[in-house]
């Protein structure tokens, strides 16, 4: 397959698992930088090739032979993430544009090479769960995004959704990163934001940020 349809069902996969975004083609088009008439005839052709189902004004749907092909890219994405992470100790933002190039070239052998070498893990970097070599995610996500968590409580990050250089380097100046606690002192619903405490610090985020941030209760 190309890497154009490569992309284009990866991106249905990930705005799929993502409650903000919805799959119309006009948002998967936003996200791959195309036009929303290039989605649609896309849409169009792999609906032929049976990857996914495509109704007029509807999301978009993967049928299982098009999630299997999203998972196996998926997998190589963030082995990908995973390795460049530990070895070069990159950043969120530059281990995702890498991996972006690599994971097309990464046959399924290879991929199983990186996971074996970094202990078969089950999380990237961000937080996202790795899918096994069968195609499974055989983790049980919890999380909820940090504009729903409740005042006064710690939480644990658990995921950080976005690939936007500036939120990356945001969060890596304030201490927001995988596994990271955090205590949420304020939320302020009316006007979409939330309060951090902690460290003598205090930071203030908008909804922008706090639909991004993906987190646990802590025990």
């Amino acid at each position: 397959m190309s890497v154009a349809i490569e992309n284009f069902v990866k991106a249905i996969y990930n705005n799929n698992s993502h409650d903000a975004h919805n799959t119309k083609p006009g948002n998967i088009a936003k996200k791959l930088g195309i036009s929303s008439a290039a989605a649609t005839d896309m849409a169009k052709k792999l609906a032929a090739k049976d990857l996914l189902n495509y109704e007029k004004y509807q999301e978009l749907q993967l049928t299982e032979k098009g999630k299997k092909m999203a998972l196996n890219i998926v997998r190589k994405h963030r082995l990908w993430e995973a390795f460049l992470f530990k070895m070069f100790d990159m950043s969120l933002h530059d281990i995702h544009r890498e991996a972006e190039l690599l994971e097309h070239q990464t046959s399924d052998l290879l991929a199983n090479k990186i996971s074996e070498y970094l202990g078969n893990p089950k999380f990237d970097p961000h937080g996202d769960p790795i899918p096994n070599s069968d195609g499974k995610i055989t983790t049980t996500d919890t999380s909820i995004p940090l504009s729903q968590a409740e005042e006064g409580k710690t939480y644990t990050i658990s995921r950080l959704t976005s690939d936007d250089k500036e939120f990356f380097e945001f969060c890596a100046n304030h201490k927001l990163k995988y596994g990271h606690e955090i205590k949420v002192s304020k939320q302020f619903k009316n006007n979409k934001m939330t309060e951090l405490s902690g460290d003598g610090n205090t930071i203030l985020l908008n909804e922008n940020f706090t639909l991004l941030i993906y987190v646990n209760e802590t025990n």
